[in-house]
């Protein structure tokens, strides 16, 4: 089994929240949904999230724009094995 990639939903929400101000975020870890698939690591935690954030920082971007800074927030989390984020701009 590996060792996992150490990544949690109280990592990514404290680092969108220092990021992004958010007025509202909810962060799920979904990886056990995902045993078996691509970038899965077999621990069943730390690969797969889902983000549900609305922030002032999108005020006036379109969506890719969101997305990017969502992206670029949690950038060195992909890195360290982070393979799926599903986004939701709320």
């Amino acid at each position: 089994m590996s060792a996992g990639t150490g990544i949690s939903a109280d990592a990514l929400h404290a680092r969108l929240t220092e990021v992004l101000a958010p007025t509202e975020l909810q962060v799920i870890d979904e990886s056990a949904d995902h045993a078996g698939h691509m970038g899965a690591d077999g621990t069943g935690s730390g690969t797969h999230f889902r983000v549900r954030i609305a922030s002032p920082a999108f005020a006036g971007k379109r969506r890719v724009a969101q997305h990017r800074l969502v992206y670029d927030a949690l950038q060195d989390f992909l890195a360290r094995g982070l393979h799926a984020l599903a986004i939701e701009i709320v």
